[in-house]
């Protein structure tokens, strides 16, 4: 049996006609740029956040870009953040001047630990950015107690995350604004790069929104340095047709993850480290993901028996070279470390099948049986 990591067809054959349908519409309407259904998912997304503000952008990682700088973050100033996530949540701090400082992770959730934000604080840090990493917002209470304490700036990296909620809160609710990704992979994705902002902060939604589009307000008058990075048109239609589906296919995510947990018990029980969805929050399962003994010789032995897995991350961001002038050395980190040793992402998609998770927990089992 092959079990691929994800798989979009069957989505697709089910969604094809209403996707052909809006994409021939936005073609005849010959609107391609910040056009009606740009607008509608942005209004649509954000009040799903219960958010003011949703401005689309061209991708993720600009979103991350553009609300720190609208956020006023700049040269010499200090963002904090996880070292255990993806490039794209240091780049963002690092292309605008400032300087990422990395912080460790709780092992539990594999979010940044709220513990070990206030001694990272000095006198520069001006933001602080968790990710809710596989699909769990971060200790948001926490978190946003020591913002107040300091008068810092929260950004949200939720590329992972639309629709987890903590304690009732959604994402960006407890922050001063959030960021979602559109990328194929992701629960609600487009079929090309796209993301999104979303703000109560009236300020900082305005800035956003001329950030986006060369910093000109009016068209041609520039008063900030900006970007053209502006979520097209066509991806925003293809949205309006997936998002009407995305709470039951998050439903289906949980059910799967219920299954692998209660599959991997009954077969290897405490050796394989399952994820823990913490007291009060709703977790989306982005990924599935395990942590586990001999990890790379089982994601080999798993690819032998045509199953696919993932590695977030293999190298935590304090100790990737782009960073070395950081100065982070290794062990300072010891958790994210460890995390990045032992994390493996199982098969997760809304379509997958129980004889395909069950073909899964069978070989880890048989790895763990002959091999370990």
């Amino acid at each position: 049996m092959n079990v691929p990591m994800l798989d979009l067809s069957e989505q697709y054959e089910q969604l094809k006609p209403e996707i052909l349908r809006v994409l021939d519409e936005v073609m005849r309407s010959s609107r391609f740029i910040l056009g009606d259904y740009v607008k509608k998912m942005e209004a649509e997304i954000a009040a799903y956040s219960r958010a003011k503000h949703g401005i689309g952008c061209g991708n993720g990682s600009d979103a991350i870009h553009i609300a720190l700088q609208a956020a006023g973050v700049g040269p010499e100033d200090e963002v904090i953040t996880t070292s255990f996530t993806f490039f794209a949540t240091a780049g963002a701090i690092a292309r605008l001047g400032a300087k990422p400082v990395f912080v460790d992770i709780d092992p539990v959730t594999f979010n940044i630990d709220p513990r070990q934000i206030e001694a990272a604080v000095t006198e520069k840090t001006k933001a602080i950015i968790p990710v809710h990493l596989y699909g769990q917002m971060a200790d948001m209470e926490a978190i946003a107690a020591i913002a107040k304490r300091h008068g810092l700036v929260v950004i949200e990296d939720a590329a992972q995350a639309i629709g987890a909620k903590y304690h009732g809160k959604c994402v960006g609710e407890l922050g001063t604004a959030a960021t979602y990704s559109f990328f194929p992979t992701k629960n609600l994705g487009a079929y090309g790069d796209g993301g999104m902002i979303i703000t109560n902060d009236d300020e900082l939604a305005e800035k956003c929104r001329v950030i986006r589009v060369h910093g000109s307000k009016p068209k041609y008058y520039h008063h900030v340095l900006g970007y053209n990075s502006r979520l097209d048109e066509m991806q925003a239609a293809i949205l309006s047709v997936k998002f009407p589906h995305l709470d039951h296919w998050t439903e289906q995510r949980r059910q799967h993850a219920a299954t692998y947990t209660r599959l991997l018990q009954e077969a290897v029980g405490d050796l394989v480290v399952t994820p823990k969805e913490v007291e009060g929050c709703y977790h989306v399962f982005h990924q599935y993901t395990i942590r586990v003994p001999k990890r790379d010789e089982l994601q080999a032995f798993l690819k032998e028996q045509g199953i696919a897995t993932m590695v977030y991350y293999p190298l935590p961001l304090h100790l990737q070279p782009v960073f070395a002038s950081l100065g982070y050395k290794e062990g300072q980190l010891p958790e994210a470390e460890k995390a990045a040793k032992e994390a493996l992402s199982l098969p997760m998609f809304p379509e997958l099948k129980e004889e395909q998770q069950r073909y899964v927990v069978e070989k880890i089992a048989e790895f763990y049986r002959h091999f370990v």
